[in-house]
C-alpha cells in the first residue's frame, strides 16, 4: 500500500482495546493486538504523531507500542513521535523507578505524559516526591476523563477499536467517553466495529450497523450517542464508507479507508482556509 504524507502537525488518538464478544465474529485478542501493531505502523509511516492512553501492564498495548517505536526508530533520533498518557490513577500506582528507567528507554521516539489529577502534565522529578494513596472509585473516574480531555485537546483526529462494555473504571465505557469529547469538539472518528465491542455499539447507535450485531447491553451513557448520526462523524468518509468500516475486521481495509479519510478531511480544511482568506 503507498501511504501518502498527511500533512503536519497532526497526531491521531488511538483507543484500541479488547472486547467482550471477540469470539463472535470468529476474532481473538491475537487479531486486536495485530490490529493495533498495523493501525500504529500506518500512523507512523504516514508521517503522523500517535497518542495513546493506557497504563503499563505486562504485554499490554502500550507495552506492543512501544517496541514497534523503538523497532522503527533511527540512531541518534530526536523527534517524539508517540505520546502516552497516563492518567493521575494510573501512573501513581507505578513504581517510581520503573517510569524513570522507561523515560530514558524512551527518549527521544516517545514520550510519557503523566498527567495530574486536573489532566495537566507533572514531570518525573514532581512525581518522585507523592506519597502512595488510595483513590475511590469517583476519584478514579475523573482522572481518567481529565486524560481523555487532555488527549482530545491535543489530537487531530481520533481511532476507536474494541473496548470492554463491562467491568470498565469510571463513568461509562472509557471508548464511550472518548467517543463523546471527539464529537463535542467535532475531532474527525473513525469507528472500526469488526472486532466488536464498546466501538461496534457506538456504530450500530449511529445507524451504520444493525442493532442485532452488538452486545445488547445498555452500558452506563450509551444514550448519550442517541443524538448524533454519521454526519458528525466528520471523518472524510461516505455514509456507505463509514459503513464499511464498522463493519468490516480486514485491516488494510481499515487503513485504505482511514486514510482516504484524512486525505479528505485535510483537503476540506485546506480549501476552507484558502476560500476565508
Amino acid at each position: 500500500m503507498r501511504l501518502e504524507q498527511i500533512s503536519k502537525p497532526n497526531t491521531i488518538a488511538v483507543s484500541v482495546s479488547e472486547s467482550e464478544n471477540l469470539e463472535r465474529f470468529g476474532l481473538s485478542d491475537f487479531h486486536v493486538q495485530d490490529a493495533m501493531s498495523k493501525i500504529a505502523v500506518f500512523i507512523l509511516s504516514s508521517g503522523a504523531n500517535l497518542a495513546y492512553g493506557g497504563d503499563l501492564r505486562p504485554n499490554g498495548f502500550t507495552q506492543q507500542l512501544f517496541e514497534l517505536v523503538l523497532h522503527y526508530s533511527r540512531p541518534g533520533m530526536q523527534e517524539t513521535r508517540v505520546v502516552n498518557y497516563l492518567a493521575w490513577p494510573v501512573h501513581t500506582d507505578i513504581n517510581y523507578d520503573e517510569l524513570d528507567q522507561l523515560k530514558s528507554d524512551l527518549d527521544g521516539v516517545a514520550e510519557l505524559a503523566l498527567l495530574k489529577k486536573d489532566g495537566s502534565r507533572m514531570n518525573l522529578e514532581c512525581r518522585q516526591t507523592l506519597n502512595p494513596e488510595t483513590l475511590t472509585d469517583d476519584e478514579w473516574s475523573a482522572g481518567l476523563t481529565a486524560m481523555r480531555k487532555t488527549m482530545r485537546d491535543e489530537s487531530d483526529a481520533r481511532i476507536l477499536l474494541g473496548g470492554r462494555v463491562q467491568g470498565y473504571k469510571g463513568s461509562m465505557p472509557g471508548i464511550a467517553e472518548e467517543a463523546l469529547l471527539a464529537f463535542d469538539s467535532k475531532q474527525p472518528i473513525f469507528l472500526i466495529g469488526g472486532y466488536g465491542g464498546c466501538t461496534r455499539d457506538i456504530a450500530i447507535d449511529l445507524g451504520l450497523l444493525d442493532s442485532g450485531t452488538g452486545s445488547g447491553i445498555r452500558w452506563e451513557g450509551r444514550e448519550q450517542f442517541d443524538k448524533f448520526s454519521t454526519d458528525d462523524l466528520a471523518n472524510g468518509l461516505t455514509e456507505e464508507e463509514n459503513r464499511v468500516l464498522a463493519r468490516t475486521p480486514r485491516i488494510n481495509q481499515v487503513i485504505e479507508l482511514i486514510l482516504r479519510g484524512l486525505e479528505r478531511s485535510r483537503n476540506c480544511k485546506t480549501t476552507s482556509q484558502s476560500k476565508s482568506n
